[in-house]
């Protein structure tokens, strides 16, 4: 067996392998990406992390209710809460100038359905 150089460097393999890496890279990218619904946050003056799992609710401006990234209506959102195990974490994430009346209406809902372990996301203020 004689040994011989090589001539030329076959990339082809190397280009398809660099184009799963970026595909990997791109799609965990977008799932990175939280808070795609704006809001302002309320400031608080010290921080109180969990991270367990919760669901997230989402109270804009205008009072208009989203879950997970859907929106939907109080009645909607009743229905769900309606189905799901009160013990639950839920975490507000509300506009600082949404109408108070709307954060009561979530948190009567809440308490009808015996949920207590819920929480209101602010922002640490410096």
């Amino acid at each position: 067996m004689e040994d011989r150089e090589f001539s030329t460097i076959n990339i082809i393999p190397l280009v398809d392998i660099m184009l799963v890496l970026l595909t990997i890279v791109l799609i965990t990218a977008t799932f990175v990406v939280q808070g795609s619904i704006p809001v302002n946050l309320p400031k608080a003056s010290q921080k109180h992390e969990e991270t367990l799992k919760s669901l997230q609710i989402v109270l804009t401006r205008e009072g208009k209710l989203f879950l997970e990234g859907r929106e939907l209506s109080l009645s909607e959102l009743e229905e769900i809460l309606r189905s799901i195990n009160p013990n639950t974490r839920l975490v507000i994430v509300g506009d600082k100038n949404a109408s108070l009346q709307s954060l009561v209406n979530l948190l009567d809902l809440f308490k009808r359905y015996g949920f207590e372990r819920v929480s209101i996301r602010t922002e640490v203020q410096r």
